[in-house]
């Protein structure tokens, strides 16, 4: 190991950027795909489909009880094995494929949660103004249930998202050369192991930020047209708690009071 210097963080930040397209590669794939099959897992528990609605318990207790790396070796090495029983050979099918698949499948055991969490909290009411009106099935779903469930659930796919951007480190496992990986190969080049991790910590921390960021303003739009009570989630911390305290009114204590008076 060589005495850590100041200078070769620098020099590694470029060198692991050049790999950044291929973490973000499978972050993106595996939460789209993710999306759509988490949504899919949702709909037996949501309309209480009486076997499906069991194989969904299953399947969202397997992917999330299960370590992702554990997954991606079961994935790799097994599902080839049970696809050739029926004659599909996917041997030479790309390693990021299974990746891609594994993230994807982790993802959405809990973006089905989230999907039928926030479905559950809209309120009920709502949906049936809408029959009430002449909406169908569909169209109430789309244009009342979905944008108010999004809104609820962004703050939990967000934290998926920075969960799968942490978790893409392990694909090199597999050999897929993304960001760690390309860290692990400076590290074997140039013995500078401090060096190399430290500057693969400051990408992921900034890229989790920038993400962080994104998906607040993307809740704040969300909610700019959501009623008083739902507007709460856009106040400050303070103010929050503040209101879950003492009420929503505007309560002030008496010297915040006094103050007003003296102004």
């Amino acid at each position: 190991m060589e005495k850590p210097e100041l200078r070769y963080v620098f020099e590694f930040i470029p060198k692991l950027l050049s790999s950044l397209h291929t973490t973000l590669l499978i972050v993106a794939a595996s939460m789209a795909l993710g999306l759509a099959i988490g949504v899919l897992v949702a709909l037996p528990r949501l309309y209480r489909v009486p076997v499906l609605q069991r194989l969904s318990q299953l399947y969202v207790s397997f992917f999330r009880g299960t370590p992702i790396l554990i997954l991606l070796f079961l994935i790799y090495y097994g599902l080839p094995e049970l696809l050739k029983l029926v004659h599909i050979d996917v041997t030479r099918t790309p390693v990021l494929v299974f990746v891609i698949l594994t993230y994807a499948l982790h993802s959405a055991a809990y973006i089905s949660e989230a999907v039928r969490a926030a479905v559950e909290a809209v309120d009920r009411g709502q949906t049936e103004a809408a029959y009430a009106i002449g909406m169908t099935g569909f169209q109430a779903f789309v244009r009342v249930v979905l944008p108010q469930a999004l809104a609820v659930s962004v703050p939990v796919l967000a934290n998926q998202v920075i969960a799968n951007l942490k978790d893409t480190s392990l694909a090199f496992s597999l050999g897929v050369m993304e960001m760690t990986g390309k860290a692990q190969t400076l590290v074997a080049a140039t013995r500078h192991f401090i060096e190399a991790y430290v500057s693969l910590a400051a990408i992921y921390f900034v890229i989790s930020l920038i993400l962080q960021k994104l998906f607040q303003i993307a809740e704040r739009r969300l909610l700019k047209y959501e009623g008083p009570e739902n507007a709460e989630t856009s106040l400050p911390f303070k103010e929050r708690r503040r209101r879950r305290l003492f009420g929503s009114s505007a309560m002030r204590l008496p010297w915040k009071e006094a103050r007003a008076d003296e102004a």
